[in-house]
């Protein structure tokens, strides 16, 4: 009985997919996909990207606004001397991006002074002291894993960016970790640590 029924349903479906296999080849419809369609011109780009960056400036003015209105509760300063927008608005972008400092993957082990860092994904600050030394330090998520001295340079590492981190091979012993913001520009050797001496 099972074997009955197994046929039959076996017969039916090769019946229809034998129905159906010839309106699998019509390729017709291929040649009029794009009719209908124009080109656009690098003007028409332009300015719906403008558009665009525009709805993203207003998106950003309304969350800045918002934060404004939670900090100071709504209402107005008592003191006519505060003013929270113009502050917010004389800080400078450039600084804001280094906050959250620069992330960086590093693919192998290295030492960091005594410390050894485990391969993996860091937050790199670079600092300056008062006796202008560089340092550079090293942060997964909160947790700080070590510091650093670096060297100040005028090379920008052929970044785009301003603020930026690179690692660069150097050779078989040693990585070159590149730091970049607006303050300065540094870099710092790091031996691999499953180099033998």
């Amino acid at each position: 009985m099972k074997r009955k029924i197994f046929l039959i349903v076996l017969a039916f479906c090769f019946s229809v997919f034998t129905a159906n296999a010839e309106e699998w080849d019509d390729f017709s419809g291929v040649t009029n996909l794009w009719d209908g369609q124009k080109a656009i011109t690098n003007d028409e780009f332009e300015k719906a990207i403008d558009v665009l960056q525009g709805k993203q400036k207003k998106k950003e003015a309304k969350k800045q606004k918002r934060k404004i209105k939670k900090l100071s509760g709504g209402g107005t300063s008592l003191h006519s001397g505060l003013d929270p927008m113009k502050e917010i608005k004389a800080q400078d972008p450039l600084k804001k991006e280094d906050e959250t400092g620069q992330l960086i993957n590093i693919p192998v082990k290295v030492y960091l002074g005594e410390k050894t860092l485990e391969e993996g994904y860091y937050n790199v600050y670079g600092e300056k002291d008062k006796n202008g030394e560089i340092y550079l330090s090293f942060y997964q998520s909160q947790f700080f894993k070590g510091k650093v001295k670096a060297s100040e340079t005028q090379d920008d590492f052929n970044s785009d960016n301003i603020n930026f981190v690179k690692l660069i091979p150097y050779n078989e012993d040693y990585v070159k970790i590149a730091f970049g913001s607006l303050d300065f520009n540094a870099y710092v050797f790091l031996r691999i640590r499953n180099t033998e001496y």
